[in-house]
């Protein structure tokens, strides 16, 4: 992490998860656990229904609450689809795009991606834009090749200025929900090459700027050594974010100098 630069984010994704009904109760747990004093900011995404419910109980202790998906559209007959507008009418400030589970199971490209990155920008909401290789790329040895084009398409057509609002999470697929975890010293390799790309679209002090997170499998345990990265800062959470407790390990582990 680098504070000086950046700001921390710590970001929570439930997934397919929880209830509107648990909410509070976790809530309370959370600030239960919670540091004193805390260096990052926190963000829960959950299914779109419940966002309401974590407005409401986030405010206990300043948590912020996030999509997990939004619609490249504005409006009409897109069955099933919600679009930034009515994201942000129901007051998220956060959402996720690109997260490797859409692309695999709902066939969505880079392209998709950008757009979806655009529309959140559009209507003020902070895009967490994923990115990150098989396992089959990274034994290839196409990890950054493959990462980097990834960053590119994302970012394609958003200028410098909307860029201090994005968010960018590299998580490798073939450590999500495996419980296999990159070493810190391949995820600050990745997260350092991502920022290198950046830094070529937009000069130095963006790239400065733009907060990376990590989104493999990051948990209580390993949280403070992957955050001691130089370009880690922060993590995209699964399943460590569903435990209050594991939640506010991670969360204090932000803490560090």
């Amino acid at each position: 992490m680098n504070r000086k630069y950046r700001k921390t984010v710590i970001a929570g994704n439930w997934k397919m998860n929880m209830l509107a009904s648990e909410i509070k109760p976790f809530i309370e747990q959370l600030k239960e656990n919670m540091p004193k004093t805390r260096a990052c900011d926190v963000v829960l995404c959950t299914p779109a229904v419940m966002i309401p419910a974590m407005i409401k109980a986030g405010k206990e202790c300043k948590v912020a609450a996030g999509g997990q998906d939004v619609s490249k559209f504005e409006k009409g007959a897109y069955t099933g689809e919600v679009s930034a507008s009515q994201l942000a009418d129901i007051g998220a400030k956060y959402c996720i795009v690109g997260h490797s589970e859409r692309r695999q199971y709902h066939g969505e490209d880079d392209m998709l991606v950008n757009a979806k990155a655009k529309a959140l920008l559009a209507k003020g909401i902070n895009p967490i834009i994923c990115v990150g290789e098989s396992l089959e790329q990274r034994e290839m040895d196409l990890t950054m090749e493959y990462v980097a084009y990834q960053v590119k398409a994302a970012l394609n057509g958003i200028d410098a200025t909307q860029l201090r609002r994005c968010i960018i999470a590299y998580e490798p697929i073939w450590a999500i929900g495996t419980g296999k975890t990159a070493t810190a010293e391949q995820a600050q390799e990745v997260c350092e090459g991502i920022r290198a790309v950046v830094r070529k679209i937009y000069g130095a002090r963006p790239a400065r700027a733009v907060s990376i997170l990590y989104g493999g499998s990051m948990n209580a345990k390993n949280a403070y050594e992957l955050l001691a990265q130089p370009d880690i800062d922060g993590g995209l959470i699964g399943g460590a974010s569903l435990k209050p407790a594991d939640f506010a390990t991670i969360i204090a582990a932000t803490n560090q100098e």
